[in-house]
């Protein structure tokens, strides 16, 4: 069985679910939304973060890097993501803390240790743990499944938080473990979709709707982009998809913010949501008055 890698396990969350709940983040995600602040767990692979800031150039990292990644000029370092094979040696060579490796791996006992210290909080909030990303239902299945089904047993209530674009087996057999799923739905627009997230809706859409078929308990989470979806129009066939398809008991309009935009550099990347801005509070009240007049389920901002 391969154990997926993990970026951070949150604790004392209260905006995935009912209660306050410990938050799994897995590395891996098949959508690459350009709004995303958790930028990290979107490769599947272990990666490098560098904090430039706290480097002083001392150059015990590239005498540690054992595939000539990491090389020195000019008091600065430098490495080759081409060549970096995330293993680690010149995070350990490193001093100043300037490099961290992005991705641990727990085997599902190590995971359930951790997760348990936080079940008194659990029992006495109604809470439980949510499994994030990433994308937790892109990563081994047996790995999941038997995860799940260890929470389950021990009386946990259990949220998965999706974008969906898996297939719909992957939903179908973690159905009997999930008190919840947190689905995410971006656009509705299937051209503006590609384009902000690199795939279109097609399969998330339609799993969605099998989704619901199914009966499964579903909370709706949109957030929403100043500049992308923030458009009556945009909202208003969302309203219309899920009043007609969908059977959701919540939707949470959730304010764009750019707070994560910061994780890009340190991962070599550029930050494309420059141009994105959070919707002022009376257009999320806009929005979330437009959404209920359909009435297909309470409407939240936040959460």
């Amino acid at each position: 069985m391969e154990l997926p890698l993990i970026t951070n396990i949150q604790k004392y969350a209260i905006h995935d679910g009912k209660g306050i709940r410990t938050t799994v983040f897995f590395k891996g995600c098949p959508l690459a939304c350009r709004w995303c602040h958790n930028p990290e767990t979107q490769a599947y692979g272990k990666e490098l973060i560098f904090y430039e800031e706290r480097c002083t150039g001392c150059g015990e990292c590239v005498k540690e890097c054992r595939n000539e990644a990491v090389t020195a000029a000019d008091g600065k370092v430098y490495t080759d993501r081409g060549l970096c094979a995330g293993c680690g040696a010149c995070v350990d060579g490193c001093i100043r803390n300037a490099r961290q490796l992005c991705g641990r791996s727990y085997s599902v006992g190590e995971l359930m240790e951790e997760l348990l210290k936080d079940r008194a909080f659990y029992e006495t909030s109604g809470g439980g743990v949510t499994l994030s990303g990433g994308e937790p239902l892109a990563q081994d299945m047996d790995y999941l499944e038997k995860l799940m089904g260890t929470l389950c047993r021990r009386g946990i209530s259990l949220n998965v938080d999706t974008c969906g674009a898996v297939a719909f087996e992957r939903l179908e057999r973690v159905m009997p473990y999930t008190d919840r799923f947190l689905f995410d739905l971006k656009l509705l627009d299937e051209d503006k979709h590609k384009e902000y997230t690199g795939r279109d809706n097609k399969l998330i859409l339609e799993n969605l709707k099998l989704l619901s078929g199914k009966g499964a308990r579903i909370w709706i989470r949109i957030p929403v982009i100043g500049g992308v979806n923030d458009e009556e129009e945009e909202l208003e066939r969302m309203a219309g998809f899920l009043s007609e398809k969908v059977r959701a008991e919540q939707i949470n309009l959730i304010p764009y913010h750019n707070t994560g935009s910061g994780k890009y550099v340190h991962l070599d990347r550029e930050y494309k949501g420059g141009m994105f801005y959070t919707p002022p509070k009376e257009r999320m009240q806009e929005l979330q008055r437009l959404m209920e007049r359909k009435n297909i389920a309470p409407v939240f901002i936040g959460g």
